[in-house]
């Protein structure tokens, strides 16, 4: 069965600062409301530790090590959390 949902599209509360690549990335929480059950898993060339936070309010930020990568070297993070809801998202974030 086909369901379909009424409600207004979500938009992705996120902002990557890559001021630091490719050694650091920030992921801001720029939404309105915080988010719960935050994680972020490195997909690609060097290594970075899998985070996971509680919660992540408004305007924080969390920092992303990439070790092992240089300039040209590309990769995705995958970033899980959920809403105030309890409703689960996922987003794949570039590094490039």
């Amino acid at each position: 069965m086909f369901h379909t949902d009424d409600t207004t599209a979500y938009a992705v509360p996120f902002r990557i600062d890559r001021t630091g690549a490719p050694r650091r990335y920030d992921l801001v929480n720029i939404g309105p409301e915080p988010v719960d059950a935050v994680t972020l898993t490195h997909l690609g060339t060097g290594y970075s530790p899998p985070l996971a936070v509680r919660r992540l309010e408004p305007g924080r930020h969390l920092a992303l090590a990439v070790f092992g990568a240089g300039n040209e070297d590309t990769g995705v993070v995958i970033v899980r959390w959920k809403r105030p809801t309890g409703t689960e998202y996922l987003w794949r974030m570039s590094l490039v």
